[in-house]
């Protein structure tokens, strides 16, 4: 390994390296001598509060592949010696070095899973388990109400591929045949380019799956039902990835995706995963980045979730909006592109939103609403309120 690749890094006992909440890193820190204790203030359930870790353990990641703000904090517990790798430089590092992508790869879908042991009522059972493949059946009702005929028969095939000997067989067929559609399921397609039309399914939630898709050209929705509503969670566009935990974790898809458009997406299975890596390490530093994505998002929405007001949660998830769109805050106008109805569903609250905006607008002069979405005309103020939000929220947190 060439030194072009890293720099060397010293620090005395008792020295902090990076500070949950600071602003984004150029790079993390692989341990080669010491050890470090890291803290977060809000850790997910199952999850200490304070880690204490060693030569060959990583730090930093999360906020250097994602370019998002610290979710951490590090000091050092002894004099330590540390390898600093530049974001920029991961592809090149895991070329020469691929199990080290692959530790942080696991690392990663294991704090994933503890984001969903933190909410057992929506996290998926095991794939052999015939309640989870009842599920998809109940999603095919669901979408037959709203007369999704093209989801619903997608999810009734696939609860008969998945499932059958299901309790629900028989019923599922009779809906099929209502629908007019086959009961058989369609051919599995093959090849690692696959082409699918304008609200075709590429997947279900709850659906075994075996497939990490990259998008060449068009628009996937990635959607999940809670609280018995659709809710859209993302627009996978070309250049995104998307369904890889299916594929790292061998779990039911956490969530359902469909084609916004003509889309052609590139298809990579278990078997040529491996293969992949090693040839195109640009692939794993994306991977790595998304998963970075998801984790600073799941732990920002935790420190959300936490807040005991809502104009506090309504102006923190704003917040946290702006900073995964990676604007420099400044001047100009920044379009939210979502109202207050899907604004209130990330974060879980009920409440009338006749009522909330205009109060709501009226409090907060810098955030405006209009043609039916939200939009913000100063982000510094937007940040000075969630920066004394936030440092108030850590500081009930040190008087408990």
């Amino acid at each position: 390994m060439e030194n072009v690749l890293y720099k060397m890094a010293n620090y005395p006992q008792n020295s902090y390296i990076i500070l949950e909440g600071e602003k984004k890193s150029q790079q993390f820190y692989i341990i080669k001598e010491g050890r470090i204790n890291l803290k977060k203030d809000f850790p997910v359930a199952g999850e200490k509060a304070s880690e204490v870790i060693g030569p060959g353990d990583f730090f930093g990641v999360v906020s250097a592949m994602s370019q998002l703000p610290q979710i951490e904090s590090a000091l050092s517990l002894t004099p330590v010696v540390l390898i600093a790798v530049s974001f920029t430089k991961f592809g090149e590092l895991i070329q020469k070095n691929s199990p080290l992508a692959m530790k942080i790869i696991r690392y990663f879908s294991k704090k994933l899973r503890q984001f969903d042991d933190k909410n057992p009522g929506t996290r998926p059972t095991s794939i052999s388990s015939p309640d989870n493949l009842n599920i998809i059946y109940n999603l095919a009702e669901y979408y037959i109400n709203l007369d999704q005929k093209q989801a619903a028969i997608y999810m009734l095939q696939s609860y008969l591929k998945h499932s059958p000997e299901g309790e629900f067989v028989e019923d599922a067929k009779i809906k099929l045949n209502e629908l007019g559609a086959k009961e058989i399921s369609y051919e599995e397609a093959k090849g690692t380019n696959r082409v699918f039309e304008k609200d075709q399914m590429v997947f279900c939630e709850n659906e075994p799956g075996n497939d990490l898709y990259i998008v060449q050209r068009g628009k996937i929705r990635i959607t999940k039902l809670i609280n018995n509503a659709e809710v859209q969670l993302n627009i996978m566009k070309p250049g995104d990835i998307f369904g890889e935990m299916a594929l790292l974790e061998n779990k039911p898809r956490s969530a359902s995706a469909s084609a916004l458009e003509e889309a052609e997406l590139l298809v990579i299975n278990k078997q040529n995963f491996e293969v992949m890596t090693q040839k195109q390490p640009q692939l794993m530093t994306r991977i790595i980045t998304i998963l970075s994505e998801r984790i600073w998002n799941a732990y920002r929405k935790i420190l959300n979730s936490n807040l005991n007001d809502t104009n506090s949660r309504v102006l923190d998830m704003l917040m946290i909006l702006v900073e995964k769109s990676k604007v420099k805050i400044g001047s100009g106008t920044f379009d939210f592109e979502i109202n207050f109805a899907d604004l209130f569903k990330m974060i879980s609250i009920s409440e009338d939103l006749d009522k909330f905006a205009p109060k709501f607008v009226n409090t907060f002069k810098f955030i405006k609403f209009e043609e039916g979405k939200i939009m913000c005309n100063d982000l510094m103020a937007l940040e000075r309120h969630v920066t004394v939000i936030r440092t108030k929220l850590k500081e009930q947190k040190v008087l408990l």
